[in-house]
Order: C-alpha cells, then structure tokens, then sequence
C-alpha cells in the first residue's frame, strides 16, 4: 500500500511528494540544504544552528547567484575569518559545492579545494564525494549529478556535466584550473610561525592561485581560515588591498572591530566579550581553551588578531622571580649552547644558559599521606596542580666572543660548575665542531652532548613553541645582572640585536617539553586524575634518567 500525505489541501503520493517539498526547500536556501543533509555528512552528531551560519551562507550564496557590486564588479572574492570548530571547512568545501551541483543545477562548476595539508583538502572532499552519492542526494538531484566511474577518486572526482572536485595541498595547484577556488587554512599552526614556510605560502597565494581561474572575471576565490600571524595569508590580502569582501568573527566580541560587510552583512552579538557559538563552545569551554592554548594562539585563532596587547613573543613579565636565596634542590640540569667562535666584535657571540627542573616538593608523599590518614585527597590534588607540578630555573647564562678552544673550555667549567647532565648544542657546522671537540676532551665526564635538529623549523617557530610554559608561570629566574641580560634579549626577540641567548632558551626548554620532564600544570594534574600515582604501589620516576 502506497502511504498518502495532504500537502497544502492535495492529497499525493509520500515518497515522490516529501522528497520534491524537500529539493524545494534546498533549492533557495544553503541553510536549509545544509540542516537536511546534515544527517549524511555527520551521522550521530547533532546539529546546532548558529547566526553566523546564516552570514557566512548568505556571503556564499552571493558568489552563486552573481551578485555585482557598485562598481559594477561581481563578488566573488571572499576572506573569512573565523575560530577553528565554526563548521568552516564543512560550509565552504563539502555543503556549498554540494548545494551548486544539485540544488542550484550548476553540475558543470569546477572546484579546487586548497589547505596546508593535502590530507586535510582530502578529508572535505571525501566527505562531499559521500554526500553526492548518498540515495539522499540522488534521490532528490540524481537527474543532474552523477559521478563518472573512470575520475571518481578521492582526491579528485568529476561528473557527467565534467564538474569536478579537486582536493590540493596549499602550493602545489599548478596544472589545474578551477571555477571556485577554495582555499581553507593555507598554514598550520608550524607553518604559520616559520617565515620560510610563510613566505613560501605567499608567493603561492599571490603568484599561482589568480591564474589558477577558469574565467578571470568571473571566477571566486574563497579563502577561510583562523588567523596565525600578522604576515599569513589574512594579513598580505588586507594589507595590499586585494579587493576582498571580508568577514571576521572573533570567539568574543570585540565592538572596536565590529563592520559591516561589502554585502551590509553584520556580526549579530552587541555585548563586549560576548561568544560567537555558545552551543557548542560556552564560557566554560572558551576558558579553559584559552588557559591551555596561550595568548598569541588565543590572539590569533581565537580574537582573530594574531599579536597580543603589549607585543612580543616572550613577556617581560611573564618571568617569576626567584627570590628565596639559594636554588631549591633540582631533579634535572641541562644546558644549552649557542655556538660562534670568533672574536670579531661584528658577529654575534656566543652564548650559553643553565636550566634546572624541580618539582617543588614530594608530591606522591602528599597525596599517600592524605589517603592513608583519611585526610583531603582532593586538596592535596589541587595543592599539586598549584604549587607542586614540575618548574624550571634559569640558573646562569652568559654570552662571549671566543676562540674554540677558549669556547670549549668555557662550557665546560660552566658544566663542572652546576652539574650540568646533558649539554645541548644545535646541529650546524659551528656547533658540530664544538660538539666534536667537547667529546674528545671531555668524554670522561658525566655528562651527555647531544646534536639538536631544529627540522627546518626557524628561531621564532620555536620560541613561539614554547610561549605557552612562559605564559603559564613555570619558568623563574633569580634577580641577577646575567639573568637580566637573558630576560632583556628574549623579550626583545625578534626585533633585538643579538638572539643568541634567546636560541639557548628555545632550545633547552622546547628539549625539556619534548622529552616529557617539563610538565604544565593540567598535563600534571591529568597525571594524577588518571590515576598514574596510586597509593600503595611504587611511583614511576618523575624523570627520566
């Protein structure tokens, strides 16, 4: 028996009926495509609706119908930006080419999808690849999108109108041309912080994408992305005047930057400080997301303006002052050379600073004493996550111009001096002589020389890699004239004279971070709620040996 349905006074069949209402609905509405094929993009998540879904919709919506602007010019050049988990990549790469294909009947409509990463374009493309074959989609626009069998892979997929979608890597789309380029977080979070990688992007963005266009006139390019530095992709469109309709939505807002858009499109919070999605991200989410991701990231990915109030990477003030005389007894020292043997007085010197790690006290003898008197187990918990997690000192520095051998001599009285267990010297030819001449000499010691690789990653990527430990309180220096120098030189960093010390810093503690002995207070704590120090049974060792 066929099931029968009233649709405005007509009684029709239900299966033909629902799904034309349904095709009708999408048809005038991206919105509405996306709310009724959610279900096939993200099966088991729910989706909620947000305003700013409705703006950036509208914005692509305009590239779809034509919209020409006063000065006669079609829009089709769009900039967004906006907090990673805003649906970005879904709206821009997966629904919006779905709904041209089907909804709009514009089946002939080649995309390019770019993103830093070819996996990440990949992903989007797949994801629209399912929905265009899913007896949802067919059953409603089957008659204008099918998939051709001989191009339907993921990386690129085409249809019998040769529409086609094709998912790139962020400098590598020579060869293709596109009638929507589509270009979602051209940087990493690496990327956008080594001024290699950046410039390499660029020059990609400003010399291979505008020829990438099927029709230079009436061809769109969409870029959508968090910010992550002042000179990324955001930064050069702006700061040249590319002519791009932009939209930003910062996590809170911020009145002071609040405009309209080319299309009269407008932010719709009017409160300081108010959240963007509170569905899916409220205040308690928001927080704790910015305790853990640090102010420049907070700048960037989440207010949209990738330099924090005061400027600079590394904080004066973020420094704690050791005040209580001597050095609290240290489970770890470490140091780290900046090597550059020569004493002419134009070229840098070179530089060295000593690193201790101590955890501030016993914390599994708290915890054991609580829970075998019957004591507070949980406040012994918090007192760990706020006094008693791992911290780090600077316990000397110094930076001159030397010969090798008075080089080599240097570092190791100043290894002798304070215990130094592992020395860390950054793997160029300079430091590879060093390292070299310290074995041969001193290879009786107890201590380890290790080669650091930085892995193409520049001086500020990795002082940026560990702005974060800084920002949180776990770093201390003592109040002397050697400490200064250091505390002055990072601070000033990247527009300072000298950065030989501030090198060192990078490289001791990023080491530190990496091998598991610097340890921030939640990743402490999630330590201890995951039940790794248990009464009763023997504690691993907090470092390793």
């Amino acid at each position: 028996m066929v099931d029968v349905v009233e649709y405005e006074g007509v009684k029709v069949d239900a299966d033909d009926t629902l799904v034309s209402i349904s095709a009708g609905e999408c048809q005038d509405s991206l919105v509405e495509f996306i709310r009724q094929s959610w279900h096939i993009v993200e099966p088991g998540a729910e989706y909620f609706h947000n305003w700013h879904v409705d703006m950036l919709s509208a914005a692509l919506e305009a590239i779809t119908y034509g919209v020409e602007l006063e000065d006669g010019s079609l829009y089709n050049r769009l900039l967004i930006n906006i907090p990673p988990g805003m649906m970005k990549s879904l709206l821009t790469s997966v629904f919006w080419p779905a709904w041209e294909w089907g909804p709009k009947n514009m089946p002939h409509l080649r995309y390019l999808c770019a993103s830093h990463s070819q996996d990440l374009a990949v992903r989007n493309s797949t994801k629209m690849r399912r929905l265009i074959d899913s007896e949802w989609y067919q059953a409603r626009w089957g008659d204008r999108v099918k998939l051709t069998k001989d191009q339907n892979q993921k990386t690129k997929f085409e249809n019998t109108a040769t529409g086609f979608m094709q998912a790139v890597a962020a400098g590598s789309i020579t060869g293709a041309r596109g009638d929507r380029v589509i270009i979602d977080d051209p940087h990493s979070v690496e990327s956008a912080a080594s001024d290699q990688m950046r410039a390499s992007t660029i020059e990609w963005f400003l010399e291979a994408v505008p020829t990438r266009l099927n029709k230079p006139m009436e061809s769109a390019i969409v870029v959508i992305m968090q910010r992550l530095h002042e000179e990324d992709v955001s930064g050069v469109i702006l700061d040249k005047g590319l002519g791009y309709d932009h939209i930003m939505l910062p996590m809170r807002y911020d009145t002071s930057r609040a405009m309209p858009t080319m299309l009269g499109l407008e932010d719709e919070r009017h409160e300081p400080g108010q959240l963007l999605f509170p569905a899916r991200f409220p205040e308690s989410v928001v927080e704790r997301d910015e305790r853990a991701m640090g102010p420049y990231a907070v700048a960037g990915q989440f207010d949209q303006a990738p330099t924090p109030r005061g400027g600079g990477v590394i904080k004066r003030e973020w420094w704690q002052l050791w005040d209580r005389g001597s050095y609290p007894p240290f489970d770890y020292v470490i140091a780290a050379v900046d090597t550059a043997y020569t004493t002419k007085q134009e070229n840098d010197p070179s530089a060295m600073t000593v690193w201790g790690v101590w955890s501030g006290g016993n914390q599994t003898a708290q915890i054991t004493r609580a829970m075998s008197q019957g004591g507070d187990v949980m406040a012994a918990v918090n007192r760990t996550y706020t006094e008693e997690h791992p911290r780090c000192m600077l316990m000397y520095a110094w930076a001159e111009r030397l010969e090798l051998h008075e080089l080599v001599e240097k570092v190791s009285e100043t290894m002798d001096r304070y215990n130094v267990e592992k020395l860390l010297i950054e793997n160029k030819a300079s430091g590879i002589s060093v390292a070299q001449e310290i074995r041969r000499l001193y290879g009786h010691e107890d201590f380890a020389v290790q080669l650091i690789d930085p892995k193409g990653h520049d001086k500020l990527a990795r002082l940026y890699s560990i702005q974060h430990i800084f920002a949180e309180g776990l770093i201390y220096a003592p109040d002397r004239a050697w400490a200064d120098m250091v505390i002055t030189q990072v601070s000033q960093f990247p527009r300072g004279k000298h950065d030989d010390l501030t090198d060192t810093c990078s490289m001791a503690l990023k080491h530190l971070r990496d091998i598991g002995v610097l340890v921030r207070g939640a990743e402490w704590t999630a330590e201890l709620d995951e039940g790794r120090m248990q009464y009763g049974s023997e504690p691993e060792p907090l470092y390793p040996g």
